[in-house]
């Protein structure tokens, strides 16, 4: 019996290409590593900039072991067309997270945001893009296993659909050990769509649990700085998100996929212009928060301008030159009518007034430069004249005056907020200093108003905001500040809005943001949650957010789900308790991947107790899970964002009642509930809310 040609074995020649392509990628690495730039620049700063590129270069070509380095291959049908796709005919492309192409410069993987690639993510029986055929790969760790294709073109071949590939739910299903990952192999027809929206426009996506907006969102950063790169480079990009946990769970996605200059902040990041040291009760933040407060502001910095009662007299020379006050008063109008910048305005009204007096040196007979007029704008009397009719203002002055200050406040309230709204957001005890003020989050953002209102803040070109329905008017005013000139991705659900000041409608938050025309998509495919966690979850969407569609989960895997009420008749419920969830925890710890156990915030001292009495070692939200350490013990306030293979939940009751109110009290819970990717195991003594005790028990 003849002995096979392993070339005629399809995965050894995939592999065989993998091979290819990592030997590629080495050598593109070692070409930049090569380089030499000793005769090519011209000071030791073009050195120092060109060294920074290299190294953010190789940076950039690294070969990740555990990473595929490519995921699909698309067979053309033709060659291109003026209608046809770009492929040549019969060409083959193999689809992957970056461009690696061979010593004479032939592609060996394409990079998914190149034009050619879409397919992959668009191309369907009912519309084939000219391809013939789709393969995706299977990998374990690092090596090629496996392979699954699709003749989208064949007719008399009805398998192979996308909504059926086991790979593609194998790799949806994969256990989540570690910080959130790519789903560059697996995005969406509907997700493509949104991260290969343009630059030029916003988008806004709702999407609830699981229907991947954050990757979304991340994976259109990408997009973007692949086709815009250079426009970009210049302007600048940013992805703000809810905590520090949340961007340390995300900061590799970008990096992955070959970015590594995307910056990440919290909104609190972008306002820290002074230490916050104390906290607001939620009154007080919701007024604070509250958009009238910009224009509390606007007038606040405006009342510094005074009208001149004096002339200006300017002394050059042996000639006197006089500005009546008048001439001055007209000046001052007009700067204020154009309403702009306080220090923009500040620095023309010097200008203005040597204008007017070089006006009359013209008239006597002189002929005077730009150069006189710089003179005279700097001339004493002139800045004397300037400092007290436009006088500096500093913001975080401004703004504890009118925290402080009951009259201040009150005149520049005055028809935006009733008494009752001033007295509620004055401080009880008058402060001496800025240092010395126990400022809270949300007076930061009242000082990066007014920051603004005195000088323009920098603009960014693309800034994408994900757990965005949690932010109040004013935070979404000083995030859209760093995009007025570009655009921005905005992410989000309004039923996990926990906050007070949450907002109710993505019209409303995207006119605070000042993108009122961005496009709102709505993702509904949910692929993270098991489908009997989200219809358990969803019993709430009625009383959280009326009017939403419920997410409908994709996975084939229903999940594993169990509400467990306490079995004991012991009189320490709350250690009867711990001893449940120690058991679960120890349950879901034999299966692969992360198990994250959320409690109520008042209930997790009591837990890491249980855990460390136990033995189990546990992490806190954002640490990175390791193969001895999988268990994370999560504060439901910090839950939002994250995911976990199994999760524990503990104390629905609880979980509710450490809210402010019973509708924010559920969306925190709805938020707690869908973080399990795989199994969720609820504990509880204590009635479980009435909106989800009807028919519980396994499913």
């Amino acid at each position: 019996m003849p002995v096979p040609d392993p070339s005629d074995d399809p995965l050894s020649r995939e592999r065989a290409h993998l091979t290819h392509s990592r030997a590629a990628l080495r050598s593109m690495r070692e070409d930049v590593e090569s380089l030499d730039i000793r005769d090519v620049t011209a000071n030791w700063v073009n050195a120092e900039v060109l060294s920074r590129q290299i190294e953010e270069r190789v940076k950039a070509l690294a070969d990740l072991s555990h990473t595929p380095l490519f995921f699909g291959r698309l067979d053309y049908l033709h060659s291109p067309g003026a209608d046809q796709a770009e492929g040549a005919e019969g060409e083959r492309f193999y689809i992957g997270r970056r461009h690696v192409h061979d010593a004479d410069g032939d592609p060996m993987v394409i990079d998914w945001r190149a034009p050619v690639s879409q397919p992959f993510y668009r191309a369907s029986k009912k519309n084939p893009l000219d391809i013939a055929l789709r393969r995706r790969f299977g990998y374990t760790g690092g090596d090629l296993t496996a392979y699954e294709d699709e003749h989208l073109s064949d007719p008399a071949d009805s398998a192979g659909d996308a909504a059926t590939s086991k790979l593609l739910q194998q790799e949806i299903e994969r256990p989540r050990v570690g910080p959130m990952r790519d789903i560059v192999a697996t995005i969406q027809p509907e997700q493509d769509e949104i991260v290969r929206s343009g630059l030029g426009g916003s988008v806004c996506v709702q999407g609830g649990p699981g229907t991947g907006k954050t990757a979304v969102g991340l994976h259109r950063v990408a997009y973007l700085l692949y086709a815009h790169r250079d426009r970009l480079a210049r302007t600048g990009t940013l992805v703000i998100g809810p905590n520090a946990s949340f961007l340390h769970y995300i900061e590799q996605v970008l990096p992955a996929l070959g970015e590594l200059e995307v910056k990440q902040a919290t909104v609190d990041d972008l306002v820290a212009h002074v230490e916050v040291r104390g906290t607001d009760e939620a009154p007080a933040a919701v007024i604070k928060g509250d958009a009238r407060m910009a224009e509390v502001l606007r007038r606040a910095v405006r009342s510094h301008v005074t009208m001149p009662v004096e002339p200006v007299m300017v002394v050059r020379g042996s000639r006197r030159w006089r500005v009546p006050a008048y001439e001055l008063e007209v000046i001052v109008r007009e700067l204020l009518d154009r309403d702009i910048r306080y220090g923009a305005a500040r620095e023309a009204l010097p200008q203005r007034i040597a204008h007017a007096v070089l006006v009359q040196m013209e008239r006597s007979g002189e002929a005077p430069d730009d150069r006189v007029q710089d003179a005279v704008a700097r001339n004493t009397a002139v800045k004397a004249a300037v400092k007290s009719l436009w006088p500096p203002v500093e913001p975080a002055k401004l703004v504890l005056r009118l925290l402080s200050d009951a009259d201040f406040l009150a005149t520049h309230a005055e028809g935006l907020l009733t008494e009752d709204e001033q007295k509620t957001i004055l401080w009880a005890r008058p402060v001496r200093s800025v240092k010395s003020a126990k400022w809270a989050a949300a007076d930061a953002v009242l000082i990066d108003e007014a920051t603004d209102l005195v000088q323009r803040t920098h603009s960014l070109g693309h800034v994408v905001l994900d757990e965005a329905q949690d932010l109040s008017p004013m935070q979404y005013r000083a995030v859209g500040r760093r995009c007025t000139t570009g655009s921005a991705t905005v992410l989000g659900d309004l039923a996990q809005g926990t906050t007070p000041w949450a907002t109710r409608s993505w019209e409303e938050a995207l006119t605070h943001l000042g993108k009122g025309d961005a496009v709102v998509e709505e993702l509904t495919a949910g692929f993270r949650v098991p489908t009997d966690v989200i219809t358990y979850a969803s019993r709430l969407l009625p009383h959280i957010a009326p009017g939403l569609t419920p997410v409908a989960s994709v996975r084939e895997n229903p999940g594993f789900f169990e509400v467990r009420p306490a079995t004991a008749d012991s009189g320490d419920t709350a250690a009867t308790m711990a001893t449940e969830v120690v058991a679960a925890c120890e349950e879901l710890l034999r299966n692969e991947g992360s198990v994250g156990l959320i409690a109520a915030d008042a209930r997790v001292p009591l837990l890491a107790e249980a855990l460390a009495a136990a033995g189990l070692p546990h992490l806190g939200p954002g640490e990175e899970t390791t193969l001895t350490t999988r268990l994370t013990l999560v504060p439901a306030s910090l839950a939002k964002g994250l995911e976990y293979d199994y999760v524990v939940l503990d104390e629905p009751r609880a979980v509710v009642d450490g809210e402010p109110d019973e509708r924010t009290g559920l969306r925190r819970l709805y938020v707690s509930l869908t973080r399990a990717v795989s199994g969720l195991i609820v504990t509880h003594a204590a009635p479980l809310p009435p909106q989800l005790a009807e028919g519980v028990g396994t499913l």
